[in-house]
């Protein structure tokens, strides 16, 4: 008996591998169960009881079951790993497709804003500089460039009739006040939108992004206590009154041959870098107050026909206000004196 237990258990067990490479795995491993009972307790009969030798063959019989569960688990663990990996797949391919849609839109909105403000209307004008803002609110990846959009609207040639009074200027040229006036709430409206996206001093980790208004024409520009990277402004038209004060300003600052018809507040600035204000000309009121200048700073043939104020001002480096012209002077900076119409040190 043990010797035909044996023998059916061998074939069991080879008919079970077979079944297992070729055919369904569970009557396979129902196969090499039995296979195992047999052929182990027909080996332990001769020895040990019917009963013992049973139990023995019966723990080999659940071994091989488990070894089948195991294999089940295993089976199933790896392809619940490769579905997740699947819809983790899936979810970063609809991520990168919804991103590239509003990317797409958003560069729909930027250019067909920009298109907008070249519209004969002025009230297009103020929604398309409006939809600009919002863009960049809504992108922080295009502020420098909507930024540099309104810049580049703030230098197109523009004109009023109070400007031509400010300049004392008696062109016969006829301009349309009305059509003027609403040109400029455009312009006033650039202006503030200019303002309200340029970072204000004190944010954590506040970028600091450029201006180019260079041949730009400004009245009431407000863009106090603001961060700003690079700044050109060169050949500047400034009317009634326009503030940079409290402005921390990190690259290089040009205000070349920029004309001030009016009052110019540039008190509690800090400059990190180059400071230019080469043949600027300032008619009205200037404060430099508690202003600090930490790298390189040019007064060279500047005029200042109105007031100015250099009280607790700083220069890191000089400044070479001895060519620049003044009018009046109250007080002058730390260590300078008022000799005339210029500013020297004095001598030890």
């Amino acid at each position: 008996m043990a010797a035909t237990l044996m023998i059916l258990g061998l074939v069991a067990v080879v008919g079970g591998i077979v079944v297992f490479a070729w055919s369904s795995r569970l009557v396979a491993t129902m196969l090499l169960a039995f296979g195992a009972l047999a052929v182990v307790t027909g080996w332990l009969l001769p020895d040990v009881a019917r009963a013992d030798a049973l139990r023995t063959g019966g723990l080999a019989a659940g071994s091989v079951v488990a070894l089948y569960a195991l294999w089940l688990n295993d089976r199933r663990r790896r392809v619940d790993e490769e579905r997740q990996l699947l819809e983790h797949e899936r979810q970063q391919l609809e991520s990168a497709r919804a991103n590239h849609e509003r990317e797409r839109a958003a560069d729909d909105r930027f250019l067909r804003a920009v298109e907008l403000l070249g519209h004969d209307a002025d009230q297009v004008r103020v929604g398309a500089l409006h939809a600009l803002a919002g863009l960049a609110r809504s992108h922080p990846s295009y502020t420098q460039d909507v930024l540099d959009v309104i810049c580049s609207y703030l230098r197109r040639p523009f004109e009023h009739p109070e400007y031509r009074e400010a300049r004392g200027d008696d062109s016969d040229q006829a301009l349309d006040r009305a059509e003027a006036d609403r040109w400029r709430v455009v312009r006033l409206t650039a202006q503030r939108l200019l303002a309200d996206l340029l970072p204000k001093v004190g944010t954590p980790n506040a970028p600091a992004y450029d201006l180019d208004l260079t041949g730009a024409t400004l009245e009431y520009c407000d863009l106090s206590h603001r961060v700003i990277g690079q700044l050109r402004a060169r050949v500047l038209k400034l009317y009634q009154s326009n503030s940079l004060h409290h402005c921390e300003i990190h690259g290089p600052a040009w205000f070349t041959e920029s004309t001030s018809w009016g009052r110019l507040w540039l008190h509690h600035m800090e400059f990190h870098d180059l400071a230019v204000f080469s043949r600027v000309r300032v008619l009205g009121k200037a404060g430099f107050e508690s202003t600090v200048f930490h790298g390189e700073t040019r007064f060279d043939n500047a005029t200042f026909e109105g007031r100015v104020s250099f009280a607790d001002t700083t220069f890191e480096r000089d400044p070479n206000l001895s060519s620049a012209k003044f009018r009046s002077v109250a007080p002058p900076p730390p260590g300078w004196v008022v000799r005339g119409q210029s500013l020297v040190r004095p001598t030890s």
